[in-house]
């Protein structure tokens, strides 16, 4: 499956020499000149309270039998994540270089308490770390307006992506392509060896992968097409397989209308369809999931409504704990469980018309019925999550966010939340309540 990010660089080397003469390459202003650097300071509390016989399985509570666990899980920690991103050297290929370093903090928490959020590292005993860190970096070569990068990074599709929502993000080590020879037309293509958790301190522990306990396979690939031909439509395809365990296609878009100069509408639907291949690592598995949200926007006010569906005996599953952009999957639970259906209801306001800009209030309410896993397969890797023939859950998500709008402070953003997850004994996710603050300082500039 190498053959798909090489394919991908043999379109763009094709096509590169129509577009040179015009190309992001053509206007490249140096190594230096063009570099940039980020700094992000990150502050995330993270407070569980697990209800109707539900513990904290993370970390050092997961090595106690079940009747000796607690139901309260909490975490504090500080993350600081600086990156340098350099521009390209003059002359037909350009040459640069990504760089990152990330560095976490314990602020609180404990053995019996950390572990679930994912914030902090924690030890082979289960406690958490006083502090984690690790860098990496990645080369690019830039022909025309197409990139290629090898080594650590960052990356953002359908079918593999970095998550970002805990304390550090998650990175990726393989190759990536992305070329953008067309103006309407995006090109992308990957081979990856390993992908690295987001509180992980060390590069060599293979893929993440958020629910199949089974073996994990060592390689996944993927190739797609972006089609942008205006602001108001987006679409893409993608394929990708994921070595011994599964392959997987993607289709999916984003539709916007504004109605007036106040109102909106707007599509979104993602479709996914993953079967077992190769070794079949995880087990059986022919599974197709897909979500559409729609959302009317009337000035500050925003409703939107969505719908998902799990088609097959096995969860929705991905690599990585991002690579999932299906409507429902929001900040408990991703509502994916075998043969599952959920609703969604949203609301959000914009307080800038109240006289207070940069705070939004959202209220999501999530119901998933219908779960039935009593068909996965036994000897796969999903058997252990005791699926039920008469799943239901539900979720409700507060949230409070705020960014500065000036002084020396601008950018900085605030996010409280509060959100309720509550489930039947067919449905394999525990009932908890969720407290998580998050403060974020940026700092940015050129060299």
């Amino acid at each position: 499956m190498t053959s798909l990010p090489l394919r991908s660089l043999g379109l763009a080397l094709l096509v590169s020499p129509l577009a040179m003469a015009d190309s992001a390459q053509s206007k490249s202003n140096g190594l230096i000149e063009d570099s940039t650097w980020n700094l992000l300071n990150r502050t995330v509390y993270d407070n569980r309270e697990y209800r109707n016989g539900g513990s904290n399985s993370g970390a050092r509570n997961a090595y106690k039998p079940r009747a000796e666990r607690n139901g309260y899980a909490e975490e504090w920690g500080y993350g600081l994540m600086g990156t340098l991103q350099s521009g390209f050297t003059q002359g037909t290929v350009g040459v640069g270089v990504d760089a990152h370093a990330y560095f976490g903090a314990q602020l609180d928490s404990g053995g019996g308490r950390a572990g679930k959020a994912r914030l902090l590292g924690v030890d082979n005993d289960g406690y958490p770390k006083d502090a984690f860190s690790r860098a990496g970096a990645a080369v690019k070569l830039r022909l025309s307006s197409t990139v290629l990068s090898y080594g650590e990074q960052r990356v953002k599709t359908p079918v593999f992506s970095s998550s970002d929502s805990r304390l550090l993000p998650e990175t990726a080590t393989g190759i990536f392509i992305n070329s953008s020879e067309f103006e309407t037309l995006r090109f992308v293509g990957g081979h990856f060896t390993e992908s690295t958790d987001r509180n992980a301190s060390s590069h060599d522990q293979g893929f993440v992968v958020n629910y199949s306990n089974a073996k994990q396979g060592d390689a996944l690939d993927l190739a797609g097409v972006v089609f942008t031909p205006g602001k108001n439509l987006s679409a893409s395809v993608y394929t990708s397989r994921y070595e011994d365990t599964w392959t997987r296609h993607y289709v999916g878009g984003t539709f916007a209308k504004p109605i007036d100069d106040d109102r909106s509408v707007a599509l979104n639907l993602n479709l996914y369809r993953t079967a077992d291949t190769g070794k079949s690592l995880s087990g059986d598995i022919d599974n197709t999931t897909w979500s559409l949200m729609s959302t009317y926007s009337d000035g500050p006010h925003s409703v939107s409504l969505g719908y998902q569906k799990v088609d097959g005996d096995t969860p929705f599953d991905y690599v990585t704990r991002g690579a999932i952009f299906i409507t429902n999957a929001v900040h408990m639970s991703d509502f994916n469980a075998p043969n599952e259906q959920s609703w969604q209801a949203r609301y959000d306001l914009a307080m800038a018309d109240f006289g207070l800009p940069g705070l939004v209030l959202s209220a999501a309410y999530v119901r998933g019925s219908q779960i039935d896993g009593s068909r996965v397969d036994p000897r796969g890797g999903y058997a252990y999550l005791g699926y039920g023939d008469d799943g239901k859950h539900w979720e409700r998500d507060l949230e409070a966010r705020y960014v500065v709008q000036g002084g020396t402070a601008k950018g900085t953003s605030i996010s409280l939340r509060h959100n309720v997850h509550r489930s039947n004994g067919a449905q394999a996710e525990l009932d908890a309540d969720q407290i998580r603050l998050a403060v974020e300082y940026p700092l940015s500039g050129v060299f």
